[in-house]
């Protein structure tokens, strides 16, 4: 497949994500880590159809700023939202949620890790297929 991905993107696609992340997601993902001072800050592209497993940040949350492309996130019992540049995600610690493209576009969002002392993330499941086909 082609990389479209940097239609409308701001900054670098970045690299494919490295196997210690990947098994966490379906479909190819890259990142640039703009920043790891301070408040790391990420640039994550996502192909189409690709998005992360179920998760959850312990302390310190994260926060999602769209940049390129339309994508979804959903929290565990809630619909999921789907998130389109200029859009912003603040997540709170201890949410249980997966965030990706949607099956015909490139996404592409800035991570942002809130800092907190003892801060970890939980990767879950799999967002099962029958789940993301309902989408848009």
């Amino acid at each position: 497949m082609e990389n479209n991905s940097n239609n409308g993107a701001i900054f670098e696609i970045g690299d494919k994500l490295p196997e210690m992340f990947s098994k966490y997601f379906i479909g190819q993902a890259y990142l640039k880590m703009l920043t790891t001072e301070g408040v790391p800050i990420g640039n994550v592209t996502f192909e189409p159809g690709c998005r992360n497993n179920w998760h959850i940040h312990h302390k310190g949350g994260q926060i999602l700023l769209v940049t390129s492309g339309r994508g979804y996130y959903q929290e565990w019992g809630k619909e999921a939202q789907e998130l389109n540049p200029g859009d912003v995600v603040n997540i709170l610690p201890g949410v249980k949620h997966w965030h990706g493209a949607a099956c015909d576009s490139w996404f592409t969002h800035l991570a942002v890790e809130v800092p907190a002392e003892g801060s970890s993330n939980e990767w879950l499941e799999a967002v099962d297929e029958e789940t993301y086909a309902k989408l848009k």
